[in-house]
């Protein structure tokens, strides 16, 4: 045992000693610059990493999915696509496990509406051009809403440039979509409308269910992007009358690069794919669906359906208590967002007379956002607090708080802290937050440039 040990050891420090510095003859060191890199590289390694606090842009993969897929990432390795032999039999009993008992089940759907894609991006584009094209002889209308996710505005702005006609509806300042605005934008050749189940940024929960009924009644179909919902709150595509869901792996727990779209079968939706190929998946999505990503998903599914109650009580108490403490001892503070209709695992918070960049450097050992991860390299003010009335100055000063499974107490505890004294720090040094002070309606002076 000794041997083997010393013989891993010296394996294992090979790479380690590329980066040492050489040594002369005598044992001595080349230069002191390499031992000065080197012992910056081992700082790095030694580094705190900061606390995770986004859990809209993703979520650490659960370690029982991991346990899951392992097996299927070396010893069931076949094709599921293969029928004459054990190795494609094996996958593709474990891919239509994950797709029957855990994905269906969790949303309460038929296993043969569920069709594996890589991600909710890719079921969104699926479902909004594929219904839209598929009509397009008898319907060239959709509707959707100015606060959607940036993959599924953009996919109306390629219908647009097909000669399609899209309504961008706008929300209320709740950010909740007025029903009535939506009844009356249809139109007799309204082929689709797509409204997002929990918005990404403000957490907002969008009353799909009484959509559903509206879309039926009028023989129109109903697509939602539920990545921010499922696995989070109950969700029963049945009882809401959804046509087409969209599903993402690594918003609950699961891995990246695979997620799911629900086609409903009766009455039944038809769509056009975007690829071409074998015909897997319905033919609606060719190509062979990676077997350890599909369990992973099924594993997710099931863990969460196991544990949404309990997971849904308790982030619910974690994002009370880090609102609490933060506007109890900050004045000005803004939830933006309905109060009641939304998901209590997204918190987003504006702060008065402080830019939001600066925050999120002030708080950089607490990983947070400003926005949609998806939109987070743009300098400009999120498009979502804007579409609900913010004004700018508090839309450049929000900051999204994402609390997940895995998020504890004493994080929420340092996160609040921390925030409370970078906030007051930070408003010490603006000369508006002195103006406020002193009384003065920020609103009525008039601003000049030189």
């Amino acid at each position: 045992m000794l041997s083997s040990g010393r013989t891993v050891s010296s394996r294992l420090l090979r790479p380690i000693s590329r980066l040492s510095p050489r040594l002369g003859s005598d044992g001595r060191a080349a230069s002191s610059k390499q031992q000065e890199l080197i012992k910056k590289h081992d700082l790095e390694k030694d580094e705190l990493r900061p606390l995770y606090m986004d859990f809209q842009a993703t979520t650490p993969m659960d370690p029982r999915v991991l346990d899951a897929m392992l097996p299927y990432q070396v010893n069931y390795y076949g094709n599921p696509h293969s029928r004459t032999h054990a190795y494609g039999w094996e996958s593709e009993s474990a891919m239509e496990l994950a797709r029957k008992q855990q994905v269906a089940d969790l949303i309460g759907a038929d296993p043969r509406e569920i069709i594996f894609t890589s991600g909710a991006t890719e079921s969104n584009n699926m479902a909004i051009k594929g219904v839209a094209r598929f009509y397009q002889t008898k319907k060239r209308h959709v509707i959707t809403t100015q606060t959607e996710h940036k993959c599924v505005l953009d996919s109306c702005r390629v219908l647009e440039s097909e000669g399609f006609s899209v309504t961008y509806l706008p929300v209320l300042p709740n950010g909740l979509l007025d029903l009535e605005l939506l009844e009356a934008s249809i139109r007799p050749d309204t082929s689709l409308i797509s409204v997002m189940t929990v918005n990404n940024e403000i957490g907002v929960k969008q009353p799909i269910k009484e959509i559903g009924q509206i879309c039926r009644s009028k023989g129109v179909f109903l697509h939602t992007d539920a990545a921010q919902a499922v696995g989070k709150i109950p969700v029963d595509v049945a009882d809401w009358k959804v046509d087409l869901m969209s599903i993402s792996g690594h918003k609950l727990y699961g891995p990246k690069g695979v997620g799911a779209l629900y086609v409903r079968r009766r009455p039944r939706v038809r769509l056009e794919p975007l690829q071409n190929g074998g015909g897997q998946e319905r033919g609606l999505r060719s190509g062979t669906v990676p077997t350890p990503l599909a369990v992973g998903l099924g594993a997710a599914c099931s863990i969460a359906q196991q544990e949404m109650e309990y997971d849904h009580d308790r982030v619910s108490m974690l994002a009370n208590r880090l609102v609490q403490k933060i506007t109890s001892e900050l004045p000005d503070v803004i939830m933006n967002g309905d109060a009641v209709q939304r998901y209590a695992g997204c918190v987003n918070l504006s702060f008065a007379y402080v830019e939001g960049e600066s925050l999120l450097m002030a708080l950089k050992d607490v990983a947070l956002s400003s926005g949609s991860a998806c939109t987070s390299a743009s300098l400009e003010p999120s498009y979502v607090l804007r579409a609900i009335g913010t004004d700018e100055d508090l839309a450049h000063s929000s900051i999204r708080f994402g609390i997940g499974r895995f998020t504890t107490e004493a994080e929420i505890d340092y996160t609040a802290e921390k925030c409370i004294t970078q906030v007051s720090r930070l408003r010490e040094m603006s000369p508006l937050w002195e103006m406020v002070q002193e009384g003065i309606d920020l609103k009525s002076i008039k601003w000049t440039q030189h």
